[in-house]
């Protein structure tokens, strides 16, 4: 079974995004090994947010981010700037990742800043969910979505359609 690791900052309160993650989380128990790890969003607490103390955020965050990387990772950053794919390449990318010898596929969404450039840097993709932008909230339940997609077309189940 392949493994999946998503990292993400902030958590997922309540509501219908914690309901999605659970849901897709429960379905996706029988089809890999998926480990969430959350890390707290450092929070910003001036008035006058500026670009250096946005940086200065990022690289904190990029230093957790970094250190809860699983070895011999295939690192996808999710990121605006990523390239889109069709549920059926994520599924090949998977095949072909655990093909190629990568025990883990790491997925990181960084926080309503963004990722640090760092993190960006030693990914072995960046991924786009689409041009428009979304709470990185919702992104997490969409990757898990997309996640369990994918391991539906791999399987050859009716749920992609």
């Amino acid at each position: 079974m392949q493994n999946i690791t998503i990292i993400a900052m902030g958590k997922v309160q309540k509501g219908f995004m914690l309901d999605g993650c659970n849901e897709y989380i429960k379905r996706l128990k029988t089809m890999c090994n998926l480990k969430i790890v959350q890390l707290e969003d450092v929070q910003l607490m001036e008035k006058n947010l500026n670009d250096t103390l946005i940086q200065k955020t990022l690289d904190r965050e990029a230093d957790e981010i970094i250190k809860n990387i699983p070895k011999q990772s295939y690192i996808i950053s999710m990121c605006i700037e990523g390239k889109q794919m069709s549920s059926e390449e994520l599924a090949k990318l998977f095949s072909e990742k655990a093909v190629e010898g990568f025990s883990n596929i790491c997925f990181i969404i960084g926080s309503s800043h963004g990722l640090s450039d760092r993190v960006k840097q030693m990914s072995h993709y960046k991924m786009s969910m689409s041009k428009m932008t979304f709470p990185h909230q919702l992104a997490r339940v969409m990757l898990l979505e997309q996640t369990y997609r994918a391991f539906s077309i791999l399987s050859g189940s009716k749920y992609h359609k």
